[in-house]
């Protein structure tokens, strides 16, 4: 099994930047696959970033320019930083892992991204 704890979210006004963390901790397998999900009042879960072991990243079209994701191997950490945030960002962020060849998901509780005035 797989644990991920998360951390830094918070209530942040239009504009401002919000450094989310993730740490995995159980029986991690060195090829694998982190990223962020968030979920906004009544919708569904969507990708916001993904980074493979090897440092490939994914986008989606909402935080690009905006989000950076980056992990350290050597700690089993993602971290998502986001700048400029609006709104529209405001939802609940989820980590997630995946192993290579696995079709099981691992996900994080979730840490509340509220942008607001």
């Amino acid at each position: 099994q797989v644990q991920l704890a998360e951390s830094g979210g918070g209530l942040v006004q239009p504009g401002g930047s919000l450094r989310l963390s993730c740490a995995a901790s159980g029986s991690i397998f060195s090829i694998n696959v982190m990223g962020w999900y968030r979920q906004a009042a009544g919708k569904q879960r969507e990708l916001v970033a993904r980074i493979t072991s090897g440092g490939n990243t994914n986008y989606a079209d909402s935080g690009k320019g905006r989000f950076t994701i980056s992990r350290d191997n050597a700690k089993n950490t993602v971290y998502l930083q986001m700048d400029g945030l609006k709104p529209a960002d405001t939802a609940l962020y989820y980590c997630n892992y995946r192993r290579q060849w696995s079709s099981l998901d691992y996900w994080g509780q979730g840490t509340q991204v509220t942008v607001s005035s």
